[in-house]
């Protein structure tokens, strides 16, 4: 991570399941009533709805589709977390109104995921930025608050104060009801796929990180983090499969930073991961980037789409390899995903609409500014349309607006 002029950026050193979101239970119950309404007007019984199939394939009951919101890092640095105890107004620290101008656009999403870069310190501190952070565990409740249901936990920062600020980060996740992937505190855990269910599909989250900043694996615990590696990913994703998931996502903590082209790694695991089939069927259903610091390019590959990096969703001043003060570091996008499920049992899972919103880290104010509505209420921030447009260039700078991809207001 890069946070000062002077200090040089980060490189590689030489299960509780949410609610179904009411307004989905409620369209539900409709369809269902009108359903019984054309029956009984037709004079026949009503029965469950069944979706066409190919012939001789396995018809399936018609399930309810999704919609998926994932974001990228959140990173504390010392500004921010600063900002945090002035909001708790001397009493902890308070992240919530960070989050506030997203929390309408997460908290609706019938599965929303985000990527915890750091570790949390100690309750009461104490606290530490760049280089080796230990967050407020209060960035957690913020994250629950805002409508997360879990999020990404595998990054080059995820050992840096060992396997006790990795302990203390998850069980901080478990007390507060967010589910988490890309580390694990025993064997177990790591071996076992994090699922949530959405719509009516089991969806699978899976997370890796490129490195982990030099730092070891602790002593006896290989699986602590999960790293980078084409056939781990691969296995791991079918294993998830074999686990019953109908949907399989994977975090990549991956990149050059401060690149707004994926590079040559990205690139070519992207292209290999996706390619990836068991009987016929894509063992990863979409990939999440994070780690480059800046908004990067949605791109859909082999049918499935890639998101190379979604940018910091949370961050304080950034600086660039150049020692320059640069604003991208605080720029961001949220995607927004809904998924259909498939008209035959063992088939895909179709994203039907692919949509972004380009978001940033207001540091005068400390608050995440939800870009569209923002420009909606007052047209004439200049700083505001100078970022949307950034994160709308580097988004669909690999021709996404072909495929469908939109950006949601």
């Amino acid at each position: 991570m890069t946070t000062t002029p002077t200090a040089p950026p980060t490189t590689p050193a030489p299960p509780t399941t949410p609610a179904p979101r009411t307004r989905h239970a409620l369209a539900l119950l409709s369809a269902l009533l009108l359903s019984a309404v054309a029956a009984c007007s037709a004079g026949g019984q009503s029965a469950p709805p069944r979706l066409a199939s190919p012939a001789g394939a396995p018809a399936t009951p018609a399930g309810r589709g999704f919609t998926l919101v994932a974001s990228g890092d959140v990173l504390p640095h010392d500004s921010i977390i600063k900002r945090a105890s002035a909001d708790a107004e001397g009493s902890g620290h308070e992240f919530r109104p960070m989050f506030r101008s997203v929390k309408p656009m997460v908290s609706a999403a019938d599965l929303a995921i985000c990527h915890m870069e750091t570790v949390y310190g100690e309750d009461g501190g104490p606290f530490t930025g760049y280089p080796a952070f230990q967050s407020p565990p209060e960035v957690a409740d913020a994250l629950k608050d805002a409508g997360y249901d879990g999020c990404s936990t595998a990054s080059n920062h995820t050992l840096d104060d060992g396997a006790d600020g990795l302990k203390r980060t998850l069980d901080k996740f478990d007390k507060t009801g967010l589910k988490h992937a890309g580390s694990a505190r025993t064997a177990a855990e790591a071996a076992t796929p994090t699922m949530y269910t959405a719509g009516s599909a089991k969806v699978a989250h899976l997370a890796y990180t490129y490195d982990t900043n030099g730092y070891p694996l602790p002593d006896g615990q290989p699986w602590a983090v999960n790293l980078m590696e084409e056939e781990k990913i691969v296995a791991d994703a079918r294993a998830a499969r074999k686990a019953g998931a109908d949907v399989v996502l994977v975090s990549l903590h991956w990149g050059t930073e401060w690149q707004t082209e994926p590079d040559g790694k990205q690139l070519s695991l992207g292209k290999a991961l996706t390619a990836s089939q068991t009987g016929g069927r894509p063992d990863i259903d979409m990939i999440l980037g994070t780690h480059a610091h800046i908004p990067q390019a949605y791109e859909k590959v082999n049918g499935t789409w890639i998101v190379y990096g979604m940018g910091d969703q949370v961050a304080g001043e950034m600086f660039n390899y150049s020692g320059a003060r640069d604003m991208r570091g605080n720029y961001g996008s949220i995607g927004r995903f809904t998924f259909a499920p498939p008209a035959a049992a063992g088939q895909r899972w179709q994203v039907t609409k692919a949509e972004f919103t380009p978001q940033m880290m207001d540091l005068s104010t400390g608050r995440i500014v939800h870009l569209p509505a923002a420009l909606a209420k007052d047209p004439d921030r200049d700083d505001y349309q100078e970022a949307q447009d950034t994160v709308s260039e580097a988004v669909l700078g690999r021709g996404a607006a072909r495929d469908g991809l939109t950006m949601a207001k």
